[in-house]
């Protein structure tokens, strides 16, 4: 049972869903409907579904007449149950609806908020609870469908989705398909101005037309990660693997939407620096995708996996440094996240309640501690048997949702049974149900983050920026460079390191983020302007939130981020916006 929905698919399962819809850039409103191909298992039970922020129309059985339809009470995380009766002979039902302003997935974008500033912009994002309110459906990850859609848009856009592309019917409408079964919360549309470069037979980019080439210069390297993924732990099962390049309002990096990842452009650095979030969220065809967590409860068995993939792509792709500068950058993240959160949000299998949004239990935990659990496990079983064993994991739950349960009964049948005592010393219950990091998690070290700590030292003995030895440093030195040095910098201190190495004016999003909490910090005026033009035109949350909370520590500080925040918060995506509401207190 998945407390974060209204569905009971153990009676009624909805196995297909049919979207025909319009979107109406001018009045910001998606009209149209679904049709929800049915499994009925009790005869008598009527279908629920989730719709949150609906105009719901008519409800028509197959034969075209009307069925019984009731909206319950509000629920302010879940949204209303929607309570459908059926007649014995349906094996389908169609919604007629339309969006509201309140809908929380779908974004639409001024042309100013786009690259090209002349055309308007729509993307929505349904992790982990939002496609209810753009869709009504039985939004939980444990109920897997395929679905199909015809999409119409103002002339001159283009609309993409998380499906294979069909063309256009004799109406000018786009039509999709997506014939592998996938939770609700990878149904994904974005529609726009957009242009498309390939990479491979198999991948390419979708971007504004300005910016298409440049972004396939970035990402040359994806079809070597897809050669590598699959070598790894078997077949990409989607076809295609193609990328979008949306606006920056997209609250995400990135978005493992099946066929089409969603990503923003704050990973185009110039440099390949930052394509690990495409070696991330190929990952997730794998973990996520293929095999997704059948609650939000057990989140950790997409991202857990995912990003311990993600790191065997990159070590075979880029190097073993490479991947353990990033693994012990993000390790050092888990760290400080963990001082910041309760207790119960540090467990991989976090014990959520219906009135707790499942965003609660997102983190770098799921992300990073449950990376390091699996670090582990490939460390006592060898990394030949382990790759051997993640490969059936995965072809044995292919396109299924699973439990934490599921996953731990399969790897003590199929992994520790074969030699107890190589895993006498694991506690899988400190790991899995314990709060925090136990004390057997793996930690990489590497040269190039050692060479920066020998420079940190002799910064914090000289206060000589000239001392500083940064040639040749990657963006992952620079990142441990900017967070070891916090503790020892005043305003004088940035300024003559920014002389030296124009940090302000970097282009570099993940360095610049780092640069500009400290110039807030330690009241940097020089970076103000820059501090104002990021949070106003990059809607990212990771990026977001720590310079908000950064602001919002002092109290002349926090007058400045409401006053921005006031101007850009219509920019921003609803994840995002939920999240630094609470940092700032704002009520909408």
């Amino acid at each position: 049972m998945d407390v974060h929905s209204h569905a009971r698919p153990e009676a009624v399962r909805v196995t297909h869903a049919s979207l025909d819809i319009e979107l109406d850039f001018q009045a910001r409103v998606i009209r149209g409907s679904v049709r929800l191909d049915l499994e009925r298992k009790d005869p008598r039970a009527p279908l629920l579904l989730d719709a949150k922020a609906l105009k719901l129309g008519r409800v028509l059985g197959a034969d075209g007449r009307p069925r019984p339809s009731t909206l319950g009470a509000e629920d302010q995380v879940l949204g209303p149950e929607l309570k459908i009766e059926l007649e014995p002979q349906d094996r389908s039902v169609t919604i007629e609806y339309e969006t509201t302003a309140q809908c929380e997935a779908v974004q639409w974008l001024d042309p100013a908020q786009t690259h090209g500033r002349k055309h308007p912009f729509l993307f929505t994002q349904g992790q982990s609870i939002l496609t209810r309110t753009w869709i009504p459906l039985q939004d939980t990850p444990g109920v897997r469908i395929t679905y199909d859609a015809r999409v119409r848009v103002p002339e001159g856009l283009t609309p993409v989705m998380s499906a294979e592309s069909l063309g256009q019917d004799a109406q000018r409408a786009y039509l999709f398909r997506m014939q592998q079964p996938i939770p609700s919360y990878l149904i994904a549309l974005a529609c726009g101005k957009l242009a498309f470069e390939p990479i491979s037979k198999r991948c390419g980019v979708w971007a504004d037309p300005a910016l298409v080439k440049s972004a396939r210069e970035e990402l040359l390297d994806t079809e070597r990660m897809i050669v590598e993924a699959e070598r790894l732990f078997g077949p990409y099962r989607w076809e295609r693997y193609d990328l979008i390049i949306l606006p920056p309002a997209f609250p995400f990096g990135g978005m493992e939407n099946p066929r089409l990842t969603f990503a923003t452009p704050t990973i185009l650095a110039g440099d390949k620096s930052l394509v690990s979030l495409v070696a991330h969220e190929l990952a997730h065809s794998w973990s996520g995708n293929l095999v997704t967590n059948g609650t939000w409860r057990d989140f950790w068995l997409n991202e857990g996996f995912t990003v311990y993939f993600e790191g065997r792509i990159m070590e075979s792709v880029f190097g073993v440094e490479r991947a353990r500068m990033e693994r012990q950058l993000s390790i050092a993240d888990l760290e400080r996240t963990l001082k910041e959160l309760e207790p119960w949000q540090t467990e991989l299998h976090i014990r959520l309640r219906a009135d707790q949004h499942p965003d609660e239990g997102f983190s770098d935990v799921p992300y990073t501690k449950g990376a390091l659990f699996l670090t582990r496990l490939e460390e006592l079983a060898g990394r030949e048997r382990f790759d051997r064993f993640l490969r059936e994991w995965f072809d044995q739950h292919a396109f299924q949702s699973v439990t934490t349960e599921t996953f731990l009964a399969f790897l003590d049948s199929e992994l520790i049974a074969e030699d107890r005592t190589r895993y006498a010393a694991l506690s899988i219950d400190e790991w899995i149900r314990k709060p925090g990091l136990p004390a057997d998690a793996p930690r990489p070290s590497t040269d190039a983050l050692n060479r920066v700590d020998r420079e940190l030292t002799k910064w914090r003995l000289s206060r000589q920026v000239d001392a500083i030895d940064a040639g040749g440093w990657v963006t992952q030195q620079w990142q441990h460079f900017l967070e070891g040095i916090e503790q020892d910098l005043d305003a004088a201190a940035m300024s003559r390191l920014d002389a030296r190495f124009g940090l302000t004016k970097t282009g570099n999003s993940e360095i610049l983020v780092l640069w500009l909490r400290l110039a807030i910090r330690y009241g940097y005026k020089p970076a103000d302007a820059r501090l104002e033009e990021f949070l106003m035109n990059v809607g990212r949350r990771k990026f977001l939130s720590p310079l908000y909370k950064e602001l919002a520590r002092t109290e002349p500080g926090l007058a400045r981020a409401k006053a921005i925040y006031a101007k850009a918060r219509p920019r921003y995506h609803s994840v995002s916006t939920g999240t630094i509401d609470e940092i700032l207190g704002f009520k909408p």
